[in-house]
């Protein structure tokens, strides 16, 4: 706990088995008080070495239900376990856990209520081998989405992010895709509910064991982002109304 509040790492896993130790070891358990591990029908060991390590808490689904699918069970459990604050941590070792104090700190004391790890604030991207065609389109994304949103954070995309378990309640993210641009929408649903968001400056690796989406997929996902931000401008302005934005029931 930190300032009174239980801390949940969530680990949306997929083919896994080769980086799960190396996360998992590095993750602070002088603050952190639970683990919940959702692994989306790997074909590897990733369930294996999770119970391994003694993970309390591991979901495993039965079909793959795709990576915004993964992080609704992730959140879903993070919630039902009593988390008070809520990490969500690649296990693929892209993202470095030893940033979990920080960030959770600034949410543990009532500073921001959502903290994203970012790999532009500082030269994390393109030094952690970050291709780039990626980070082009991630400053391209970002201007953009920062303009018709109207709001100046450095990057909506990565992958490292810390909640306050309200904010998670106070969204309805069961319409949310269940692709990647679950996190933009995530982001969206954030900022129209008036919350703010910090960010930290957050190094990042690309290895061949870490997740990445390709050329094809990134285009895709370029494209459904400029679509949430314009549904957000357009909701905002009364234009169309969303259910993206409805409250849970």
């Amino acid at each position: 706990m930190l300032n009174g509040k239980k801390i949940v790492v969530v680990l949306p896993a997929y083919k896994a088995g080769k980086t799960i130790e190396r996360t998992y070891n590095e993750i602070p358990f002088d603050i952190v008080d639970d683990v919940v591990l959702v692994d989306d029908y790997s074909p590897d060991d990733t369930v294996e070495v999770g119970k391994k390590l003694g993970i309390n808490h591991i979901i495993r689904h039965e079909i793959n239900k795709g990576y915004g699918g993964n992080q609704k069970s992730c959140y879903n459990k993070a919630v039902e376990i009593g988390a008070d604050i809520v990490i969500m941590l690649h296990p693929d070792y892209q993202y470095t856990p030893k940033l979990i104090h920080a960030m959770a700190s600034i949410i543990a004391y009532d500073v921001y209520p959502v903290v994203l790890g970012s790999r532009i604030l500082g030269k994390g991207a393109l030094k952690g081998g970050m291709p780039m065609y990626k980070y082009i389109f991630n400053r391209f994304l970002t201007l953009f989405e920062n303009i018709v949103i109207g709001q100046k954070l450095s990057e909506y995309h990565t992958g490292y992010r810390a909640f306050s378990a309200d904010v998670i309640r106070s969204i309805d993210f069961t319409h949310n895709s269940d692709d990647f641009v679950f996190d933009n929408e995530m982001i969206s649903q954030i900022f129209m509910n008036g919350y703010d968001i910090a960010e930290v400056t957050c190094p990042t690796k690309y290895f061949e064991e870490a997740s990445s989406i390709n050329f094809k997929r990134s285009m895709k996902y370029g494209l459904e982002v400029l679509r949430v931000s314009l549904r957000h401008r357009f909701h905002s302005w009364g234009l169309i109304k969303s259910k993206l934005y409805n409250k849970p029931s």
